[in-house]
């Protein structure tokens, strides 16, 4: 059962997007300026379009705090829009093929795709990014680190050696295109910039990993509670995303089990592991390694260009509706994933340690390591 629930509310264009954040627990200290980074993140990377000229996006936390730390009661988290026309915005009537418009247009019978576009618009994961923020904080507290990276844009993919998450931040914090690989970089651009001449627009591939995550997080109990099974659940709700895997994935149907099951080693009367192709997870729950979870996010579905489509008022077979729109948007994709694999793994941790308050989530935490090494101490 979930401790961490996390819900939004907001359209596109209208007055804000919230939040909920709902089972923190109490006495954490919000790193606020972690948050701004968050959500600055999300509106860069190169190949955006013009959304992110207008909208400046800062989170109000307008409940659950006092002086800076959680209550433990449930937070709510207003980020305004600056365009907020959606009164005044007008009806849209020619799909667009591979957007939500034409299937929300068949389930909520109206002709006009504005009153399904405005709800299934990325614009509502500024409040996921915002929420995420907060989870990574909270993860952050017990030494955990969440972070994502784009390893791939429009088929040209990038080489990542390192396993230091702050050389992988410093890199991602040093590229247009938050890719810890400085030797793409070239080949990137010109691939978006030849994209948005021809009116088109470009998907890609990004990677979350979470470092020192204790093992026992997730079950094996459950098909629900299966931590995989829930990073999935996640990452898919994104829009746009196609794909998830986690550690070597899709590459695993292909490959012998002895190619592809991690060796367990006595290191330091210790079971470790010689490699991570499980990304961290076996059964649905943590092992201890690092968490590799890789996602495959579609071209966006507005195109300067057109696709065909049909006017739905009129019948005339016509080009799809064009509303502002990026080249790409996998490297604020990335961020998003990142917010919302943080969150599952926040959950999870509350899950398992139950408290309160952060020094009581902290003391069942320590208590259960201190279980998991009394398993070995005759080695």
């Amino acid at each position: 059962m979930s401790r961490l629930t996390f819900a939004s509310a907001g359209e596109s264009h209208g007055e804000s997007v919230c939040a909920i954040l709902t089972g923190m627990p109490a006495g954490l200290e919000i790193d606020f300026a972690a948050i701004a980074d968050a959500l600055a993140r999300r509106q860069g990377g190169y190949g955006r379009g013009g959304r992110m000229q207008i909208e400046r996006d800062a989170v109000r936390i307008e409940s659950g705090l006092r002086r800076g730390r959680t209550l433990g009661s449930p937070l709510l988290l207003r980020v305004p829009n600056k365009d907020h026309r959606i009164d005044q915005a007008p009806a849209v009537t020619r799909p667009r093929p591979g957007h939500a418009d034409l299937a929300g247009m068949m389930k909520f019978h109206t002709k006009n795709a504005r009153e399904v576009l405005e709800r299934s618009s990325a614009r509502e994961t500024v409040v996921r990014v915002a929420a995420g923020a907060l989870a990574s904080n909270l993860l952050a507290e017990f030494g955990i680190t969440v972070a994502g990276f784009v390893v791939a844009l429009g088929g040209v993919r990038a080489t990542i050696t390192s396993e230091d998450p702050e050389e992988l931040i410093r890199l991602r914090g040093e590229s247009p295109f938050f890719c810890p690989d400085p030797d793409v970089t070239s080949e990137m651009k010109k691939k978006v910039d030849a994209t948005r001449s021809a009116g088109d627009t470009l998907g890609g591939l990004y990677e979350v990993r979470a470092y020192h995550v204790p093992p026992g997080l997730g079950t094996n109990a459950t098909w629900d509670g299966k931590l995989d099974a829930r990073l999935a659940a996640a990452l898919m709700s994104i829009p746009a995303m196609k794909g998830v895997e986690i550690g070597l994935g899709m590459e695993t149907a292909a490959l012998r089990g002895s190619e592809v099951h991690d060796p367990i080693l006595k290191v330091e009367k210790r079971p470790r592991r010689a490699r991570n192709h499980a990304g961290g997870i076996e059964g649905g729950m943590t092992n201890g390694e690092t968490i590799v979870v890789r996602v495959a996010m579609k071209p966006i579905s507005t195109l300067l260009c057109g696709l065909p489509s049909v006017d739905v008022e009129t019948g005339e077979e016509t080009t799809a509706a064009v509303e502002r729109s990026d080249i790409t948007a996998v490297p604020a994709a990335s961020v998003v994933g990142e917010a919302m694999v943080a969150l599952v793994l926040a959950d999870a941790l509350l899950e398992k340690t139950g408290g309160d308050s952060v020094e009581e989530v902290r003391r069942n935490l320590d208590g259960h390591i201190e279980e998991v090494n009394r398993l070995f101490e005759r080695w």
